[in-house]
């Protein structure tokens, strides 16, 4: 079993050392480069009177300058790479460390209206998300927030097994995030997608030999003038019609040109990620599923996206002035490049969503894989029959450390419902939350912050967070309400774990406990599972008429005139509150 920190720690001394091998060779580069330069100038001005001698030494100076420089390039790259991996496992080290309250919070994607997200800390500061995302993409982003809202029981083994073998690719699972890291784009694929499959093509088919027909004679014109058949005025008539005919079309290559600028970054990173799944052997059946979709083709789609930058950088050099005139006078240089993109876009725009998917969902998952790696003494929990009992030993909450944390066992059977008392501060909510995100990351085929873990596969819908809305003119019990309609609604459709927290907050004590009561009965009654925290004791009266309804509690003490918590989960019911200590204590009574 690899150690995260000791892995994390070894990787970073070698990608230290890789950049500082870089930075060392650019440095020589540069500095033989400008030898090079000087040199070729010197020799060019020493031999200026001899021609050919000058030509060569001016040849081979401009040939060995190019090498330098496009040798530069490469090792820029590296270096680029390098110092990607670098802050990846610098990174880690601090996420690890519980210093993880600088990234992306994800509060973009808090839903009230959702099945449990914004009651168990999905998303926002200090969340689970903001723990566990590494994703590098926005489409990747999107891919792992469906994921962990999906509410999804179906094929838990078959991700468990994806998520796993992903854990054991690390240094594949790092090359991946730092290439996505390294090109930014600002163009979202839907957009992409929506403009690719919405085009409509303006070059005619004879377009597909005219530019290299038209270049021929050009070349044949340039060569009568050269040995003096003609008049050299005929070069200029042909460099005039030939714009000519580009002319024509120049409205609509400006606009095509100016949409594939915005895309081409997109389509060369997604061409790297494609290329780095492709290249990967995988054995779970997920990822062999995913990784077949992009190798389909008669072509790998990698080099299918790498064809299409190909011609879209040759559009780009439309931009270049002299390329503009003689490019397109002599050779009709815009319409070639145009040409291929249209066929690409007829060809494949059908096929991009599909590739995009693809590498959304290996960024996504690189997060799950990534969890996993780096809480090895997590268990995958062991899928049992649906309708069955859930037993988890030593359960705990993955975001808390691991020194403070109080692990708990829990086994509840389908159909049983728990109410759970205790006194303020006692551990009831972060229980709570604790059972749903174990629900939530089991469902998801995440390995779970628990010692062992039966467990039978169940949706999760909670009520523990409702606020009131000036914005709808909603009280807050009004909010509470609906949310508990909502959940009746839902649990008359199909089976759910229900989480509740203090319900019925927005009326009087005596209301409460009536409403409180009656509610629970209805859940009993419609064979529902879950859990409820209340500090209302009178609750506990049901599970002397209702079998399926069992006491739990968390408990406290007063020890030296101080509070103490065990958090410990304990059947019963809680006999010692503390807000008339806690009041006294403050100097507030």
């Amino acid at each position: 079993m690899t150690n995260p920190v000791n892995f994390y720690n070894k990787e970073l001394e070698t990608h230290n050392l890789q950049v500082t091998r870089f930075k060392k060779r650019l440095l020589s580069l540069s500095t033989f480069r400008l030898i090079v330069f000087l040199a070729t100038g010197f020799g060019v001005y020493f031999f200026f009177s001899h021609w050919q001698i000058a030509g060569i030494i001016a040849l081979i100076g401009i040939g060995i300058f190019i090498y330098l420089v496009s040798k530069y390039t490469d090792i820029q790259s590296e270096k680029k790479l390098a110092s990607a991996l670098v802050s990846i496992n610098e990174e880690e080290l601090k996420i690890g460390a519980r210093d993880f309250h600088h990234r992306c919070q994800g509060i973009q994607f808090q839903d009230p209206k959702h099945f449990y997200s914004l009651d168990i800390d999905l998303f926002g500061h200090g969340s689970f998300f903001q723990f566990i995302n590494r994703t590098t993409i926005n489409e990747g982003t999107q891919q792992l927030v469906d994921t962990l809202t999906a509410n999804s029981i179906d094929d838990i083994i078959e991700r468990q097994n994806a998520i796993k073998e992903l854990s054991t690719k690390s240094e594949w699972r790092q090359n991946f995030q730092a290439v996505a890291s390294l090109v930014h784009v600002e163009t979202p694929a839907t957009t992409i997608i929506s403009w690719l499959i919405g085009y409509l093509s303006f070059l005619p088919k004879f377009m597909s030999w005219l530019p290299v027909a038209f270049s021929i004679a050009s070349v044949g014109l340039i060569a009568t003038v050269f040995i003096k058949i003609i008049d050299p005025l005929w070069l200029l008539y042909w460099l005039i019609f030939g714009l000519g005919i580009t002319g024509i079309y120049v409205k609509k290559i400006n606009e095509l040109s100016s949409n594939t600028d915005k895309v081409k970054d997109t389509f060369k990173q997604y061409a790297q990620l494609l290329n780095q799944i492709e290249n990967e052997k995988f054995a779970s059946e997920l990822l062999q599923k995913k990784q077949q979709q992009i190798r389909s083709e008669t072509k790998k789609a990698s080099g299918i996206f790498k064809e299409l930058s190909k011609y879209l950088d040759a559009l780009d050099n439309r931009n270049n002035l002299i390329s503009a005139i003689f490019g397109n006078g002599f050779l009709l240089w815009d319409i070639r490049p145009s040409f291929k993109i249209e066929g690409w876009i007829q060809e494949y725009a059908h096929k991009v969503e599909d590739w995009f998917e693809i590498v959304s969902f290996f960024d996504a998952y690189n997060s799950l894989g990534n969890f996993a790696f780096n809480h090895p003494s997590y268990v995958f929990p062991k899928i049992a029959d649906v309708n069955t009992e859930t037993n988890i030993k030593e359960l705990g909450h993955p975001l808390l450390e691991n020194s403070k944390r109080v692990d708990n066992d829990f086994r509840i059977d389908h159909q049983q419902f728990f109410i759970i008392t205790g006194a303020n501060m006692a551990g009831k909510s972060t229980f709570l939350r604790t059972v749903s995100l174990h629900i939530v990351m089991s469902n998801i085929g995440l390995p779970v912050c628990a010692k062992e873990s039966v467990y039978s596969p169940v949706k999760l819908i909670t009520s523990m967070r409702t606020s009131d809305s000036l914005t709808d003119d909603s009280s807050y019990f009004f909010s509470e309400l609906t949310r508990l309609k909502f959940i009746v609604d839902e649990i008359a459709q199909e089976p759910y774990f229900i989480v509740l927290d203090e319900i019925l907050k927005g009326t009087n004590s005596t209301d409460k406990a009536i409403g409180s009561r009656k509610f629970v009965e209805k859940l009993v009654a419609t064979e529902a599972t879950g859990i409820i925290a209340t500090h209302d004791l009178s609750l506990c009266d049901i599970s002397k008429e209702l079998d399926e309804v069992r006491n739990y509690y968390f408990d406290a003490e007063i020890v030296n005139d101080e509070l103490h918590f065990d958090y410990t989960f304990k059947e019963g019911i809680c006999q010692n509150m503390n807000a008339s200590f806690l009041l006294k204590k403050m100097n507030i009574v």
